[in-house]
């Protein structure tokens, strides 16, 4: 069991509180789901639960019980120094620079059952393998094994369907229905979510995210989701009913105080009358006074999180007349390893096509090799999301930099581009973050925002809503649904492909089939 009481993080640079006064408890059978908008604190949550040591750019204060419990922590990705290690050294080590202690061996007495236990195939597992020779599936699953090793009483994952394929996220939901342990996770599939959690911890920032507040509540995502809007709503009627009615009331008493002003007015010649008058007038301030007490034990209007407001405008639209693309490769390849024979896409007109596939069947790759095909097409604007942020993005420049390189950087343009990060949920501090600083989620959003300033026309995007969160999704979904241009994206997101794509395709060995 774990224990979190009256918890509060608070970001110490800018004296921002990213979590106040959170509790909740962990128990045995417990999936609970921690949701919040980007960049609000949801892996500095897990980081504080663990007992991370790198952690002072923020304030701690409240409970964390851990009940001498352990705790296996999955981070949102693998680190790149893991790359060159073998397997074996990845599960064994605490850090690559390490040296495997002795004893740590023993734990390789359970690792058969482990990889069973994570549906990872025996045949393909090598101890002499580099972690880079995986695919993202069985390095999710490596990561997993690397864990569970240590035998831990409690689960902490962060965003774990990243960079999975569809076969792999299905074992991920089981994974987390059959686990007894106690599990908390991040996660911004919605269909997951759906269909594992049994609690919510919702982490919010409201008054552009001067205000945090959190809630807890037992039960599913759909429960959640329907119990809090119906509360908010009811919440908001009550709260909008009192104030109509005070003012009908405020309204109702000065009507009647200015006529008895006029009537004592008109009361010069008339002491006993006017005597009359000057009580009502001292009568009706006291109910003025008892109405305005009244004001006080008023539910507040809620305070909504402020939703993205992402839309694209004045793009030229595609006709549907016009060839987008006509793909045809023989040999897709990798570093001379041959992924996929006969690989051919043609669109035409403003299509929404998904790719899936398996993990390492070279879905990034043919969207790579797209994207540089369709640079030279004459009238269309080509935006690319990459799966890695940093293969478009500069680590060392802000966040306002990414969207101003292309442009002049007058005052007029600064001021444009400021605000609309503002609708995408940007605070004025973190639109001057370092680009290596942002979440995940940040830098998504800052791409799609980046394609909306450029006014790109073909969208090509890979696994674009993995890091946003499931209540920015809608928001994506829509915008997507209603653009009038091309849109080639790379995606294992169940919910995504059924909102918003008009054709799916699977890419193979032997080539991409349309379903």
């Amino acid at each position: 069991m774990i224990e979190i009481r009256k918890l509060n993080i608070t970001k110490i640079s800018e004296k921002r509180d990213l979590i106040n006064d959170l509790t909740f408890v962990l128990n045995p059978n417990d999936k609970y789901a921690l949701i919040g908008l980007e960049g609000i604190g949801k892996s500095t949550l897990l980081k504080v639960i663990l007992g991370k040591e790198d952690l002072d750019y923020i304030e701690v204060k409240g409970e964390i019980k851990k009940n001498n419990k352990t705790i296996g922590y999955l981070p949102q990705s693998i680190e790149s120094e893991w790359d060159n290690q073998t397997s074996i050294d990845f599960l064994l080590k605490n850090n690559p620079i390490d040296i495997v202690n002795p004893e740590d061996y023993q734990k390789l007495s359970i690792l058969d059952k482990v990889l069973n236990d994570v549906r990872f195939d025996l045949d393909k597992f090598d101890d002499a393998k580099t972690i880079s020779q995986y695919s993202g599936g069985e390095i999710i699953k490596l990561g997993l094994t690397k864990i569970l090793l240590d035998e831990p009483d409690v689960l902490l994952l962060d965003e774990p369907t990243n960079d999975l394929d569809l076969e792999t996220i299905i074992f991920l939901e089981d994974f987390i229905l059959r686990e007894e342990r106690p599990i908390l996770y991040i996660s911004h599939d919605e269909t997951l979510l759906e269909n594992t959690a049994n609690g919510i911890v919702h982490l919010t920032q409201i008054h552009g995210k001067t205000i945090a507040r959190s809630f807890f509540q037992k039960g599913s995502y759909i429960e959640y989701v329907t119990s809090r809007q119906f509360s908010m709503e009811s919440q908001e009627m009550i709260a909008k009913k009192q104030r109509s009615n005070l003012k009908k009331k405020m309204d109702k008493l000065r009507e009647v105080y200015q006529k008895v002003e006029r009537l004592q007015n008109d009361a010069v010649r008339a002491p006993t009358k006017g005597r009359l008058l000057k009580k009502k007038i001292h009568a009706l301030k006291s109910q003025k006074a008892r109405y305005e007490k009244e004001e006080n034990d008023f539910i507040e209007i809620p305070e909504r999180e402020e939703e993205i407001n992402l839309f694209f405008s004045d793009i030229i639209p595609v006709h549907n007349s016009k060839v987008v693309l006509d793909y045809n490769n023989e040999k897709l390849t990798i570093e001379g390893k041959i992924l996929a024979k006969n690989v051919k896409l043609f669109v035409k007109g403003p299509k929404k096509i998904a790719i899936i596939g398996k993990n390492g069947s070279g879905k990034t790759s043919l969207l790579k090799e797209i994207y540089q095909s369709m640079k030279t097409i004459d009238n269309i604007k080509v935006g690319y999301m990459s799966q890695n942020y940093d293969d478009v993005l500069n680590p060392n420049g802000t966040a306002l930099d990414a969207l101003l390189e292309d442009t002049e950087k007058d005052k007029e343009t600064i001021n444009k581009v400021r605000t609309m990060m503002g609708s995408i949920s940007f605070t004025g501090e973190e639109m001057l973050y370092k680009q290596s600083n942002l979440s995940g989620g940040q830098k998504a959003k800052l791409l799609l925002l980046k394609m909306v300033i450029d006014r790109d026309n073909v969208l090509l995007l890979d696994e674009p809503t993995r890091n946003l969160s499931p209540l920015s999704i809608p928001v994506i979904h829509n915008l997507l649904l209603n653009f009038e241009g091309s849109i080639i994206s790379v995606t294992h997101d169940r919910r995504f492909i059924e909102n918003v794509f008009d054709e799916v395709y699977i890419l193979s060995e032997t080539g991409l089939k349309k379903l």
